[in-house]
């Protein structure tokens, strides 16, 4: 079939060049937005008096039966198309006849697929919205029911200090929630109008931008030309905040991975999100743990592909820009197959509590609780550290915890305190409950928190 171009050319373009310029393979995603946007320039074309009533009528009457024909059978494709924009064109031209050819007319392939980018990614972030507050309120839901579950605390993944499951799970719905508030901005940046454009310069034709924002739903429109049609910042944000958002879930992944191996059993993951082993009858294998935490990169990998891409492009549109698509629809999937199958894991976890107490009464969970003891009488906290220091080294030395030595022996390294005040310090639900400022481990202060997480969750906009 012809090009959108070829007037100008005497040769057709090689094969090769065929197959290196086509997009069409991919960027038919975009055909549902490419149609709303054609009915949206109708709109502007007719009252810019380029069209006629009778031709306005003919090309709505076959962009709408293309959209119809598209959602009955699919895309039609027997024909090599170069995008998705020339196939609207030709399947319109062969319904309706050469007054299809119109529709075009102030229009650019630049700032219609800018358009179709914007229509895309305005329908995406309220989805992927959706499955991030669903992944908060499972979070939410085993912080309500584990309102006593204590865990070791860990820094450099070592045992540090005794914490509340609640209180670790929450700090994972607050990294969620500043992804909700990044996906705000990319939402507003996301929400302008390019058409009108055109090519670089605007169209030649008086055409009423403000109304065909208002139309597509729009809040406001691109203030320049060239900016509309070689902007891809708001790709670009999505995909950070996409980075952003795996790198959180692969944290977390990664925990899930550790609590649910032999050597912490502090989980159990449900059969039905987990798989086997074609060898070892006996494994129980944390796939969507890892698969959460392998396609990370692949997230990664397509933004700074992009960025790369547009880091050295002069104004105004390049065909580099290409590259833009692709990537973007392999993170739209890859965020939609992950989040709900990783919500699904979480929501099913069973936690082993008494093997989480265990843990965390245990490696001198005492140490820190014990150096604040001896601040309250007086002690300077540098003097206390290396008190207390010394005592957890003899400990480990004698094999046995400091509240199993005799009150002679107690008395040698800490004269201001008594036997039953180590007593009150090791025991860790003591420690937790010290711990009640904001945002600390202590009971009252969890709840808190998880009152505060509810309402966000209830109040959570994109209009932020």
């Amino acid at each position: 079939m012809g090009k959108l171009w070829g007037g100008r050319f005497k040769n057709p373009p090689s094969k090769e060049v065929e197959i290196l310029n086509e997009s069409f393979s991919f960027d038919q995603n975009l055909w549902e937005e490419d149609i709303i946007g054609s009915l949206a320039h109708l709109e502007a074309i007719i009252d810019a008096g380029v069209i006629d009533g009778e031709e306005y009528k003919k090309i709505k009457c076959g962009l709408q039966e293309i959209k119809g024909d598209i959602k009955k059978a699919g895309m039609q494709t027997q024909d090599n198309y170069e995008d998705i924009h020339s196939y609207v064109e030709a399947k319109l031209i062969k319904k309706i006849g050469p007054v299809g050819g119109k529709l075009h007319s102030g229009r650019s392939r630049n700032d219609q697929v800018a358009l179709d980018l914007h229509l895309y990614l305005k329908k995406v972030i309220p989805q992927i919205r959706e499955e991030i507050k669903n992944l908060q309120k499972t979070l939410v839901n085993h912080a309500e029911q584990n309102p006593e579950t204590i865990m070791p605390g860990y820094t450099h993944l070592q045992r540090a200090q005794p914490v509340l499951l609640a209180h670790h799970l929450l700090a994972y719905f607050w990294m969620l929630q500043r992804d909700l508030e990044r996906l705000v901005g990319v939402f507003a940046r996301t929400d302008i109008c390019p058409l009108g454009a055109a090519a670089v310069a605007g169209s030649g034709f008086p055409l009423n931008r403000e109304k065909t924002a208002q139309i597509l739903g729009f809040k406001e429109i691109y203030k320049n030309s060239i900016d509309a049609v070689s902007d891809r910042d708001f790709i670009l944000e999505f995909m950070s905040f996409a980075s952003l958002l795996m790198m959180h879930l692969s944290r977390l992944a990664e925990e899930i991975i550790l609590w649910s191996s032999a050597e912490f059993n502090f989980i159990e993951i449900d059969d039905a999100f987990a798989t086997g082993s074609s060898l070892m009858p006996q494994k129980k294998n944390p796939d969507v743990a890892e698969l959460t935490r392998g396609k990370t990169g692949r997230v990664y990998g397509h933004f700074f592909a992009l960025l790369t891409t547009m880091k050295g492009l002069p104004l105004a549109y390049n065909k580099d820009m290409q590259e833009d698509k692709e990537g973007l629809f392999d993170i739209v999937k890859t965020l939609k197959n992950v989040l709900p199958a990783f919500s699904g894991l979480i929501s099913t976890l069973v936690f082993n509590t008494q093997e989480m107490y265990k843990a965390a009464s245990s490696d001198f969970f005492w140490a820190t609780d014990l150096a604040d003891l001896l601040v309250e009488k007086r002690i300077p906290f540098r003097k206390a550290h290396e008190r207390v220091g010394t005592v957890v080294k003899k400990c480990v030395e004698d094999g046995k915890d400091i509240y199993d030595w005799d009150p002679g022996d107690l008395a040698k390294f800490f004269p201001e305190i008594n036997k039953e005040e180590i007593f009150i310090v090791q025991a860790v639900e003591n420690s937790i409950a010290k711990r009640n400022l904001t945002g600390g481990t202590g009971y009252r202060a969890v709840n808190k928190q998880i009152e505060l997480a509810k309402d966000f969750l209830l109040n959570d906009t994109l209009e932020g």
